[in-house]
């Protein structure tokens, strides 16, 4: 396996309001990153809950992915809805992820790497099945390029394009 601490990806899955962004850092047991990584799932706060990524059909079944994952909520998770569709179907989309990159041969399935997954659903989002899709599909992508690295004609396009990139949140000229 490649070194692969420190390692970061992003990824986006589906089409809004159901889709999900993800950002990604990974890291190996004992260094410098985990701890820092462990500092973030011990610090919750009103409306971002840090939680290890588990599945099963019931709270008595619940098993942890492996690799340890944690996921954190980068949109504020106030309402019902919004909690439930976060820490449901995108939990349990960004687990099926951390799972295919492990059948992909990208991750060990093994206790000494851990997954941070920072995952932004919009508090619009209404189909718990498009979200969970879409959240395997974004955290598939961002382990991938956190492993691999970003394409590089991605990165020549962006260097090229610089002056001319543009933001859906930037209103400006």
């Amino acid at each position: 396996m490649t070194d692969i601490d420190g390692r970061i990806g992003q990824g986006w899955g589906g089409t809004s309001p159901n889709g999900a962004h993800v950002n990604v850092v990974l890291a190996r047991r004992g260094t410098p990153t985990a701890a820092a990584l462990m500092t973030a799932f011990t610090s919750p706060r009103p409306g971002h809950t840090p939680v290890l990524v588990c599945v099963g059909p019931d709270q008595p079944s619940y098993e942890a992915v492996v690799p340890p994952t944690i996921m954190m909520n980068k949109a504020t998770a106030m309402a019902e809805r919004h909690q439930t569709i976060t820490w449901g179907a995108a939990q349990l989309g960004l687990g099926q992820g951390v799972l295919d990159a492990v059948a992909d041969g990208l991750l060990a399935a093994d206790l000494d790497t851990i997954v941070f997954v920072a995952v932004w659903i919009d508090e619009a989002a209404d189909d718990e099945t498009a979200v969970r899709h879409a959240a395997r599909e974004a955290n598939r992508r961002a382990i991938g390029e956190a492993v691999a690295g970003p394409a590089a004609d991605a990165v020549e396009r962006l260097v090229s394009e610089r002056d001319g990139l543009a933001n859906p949140f930037y209103a400006g000229e």
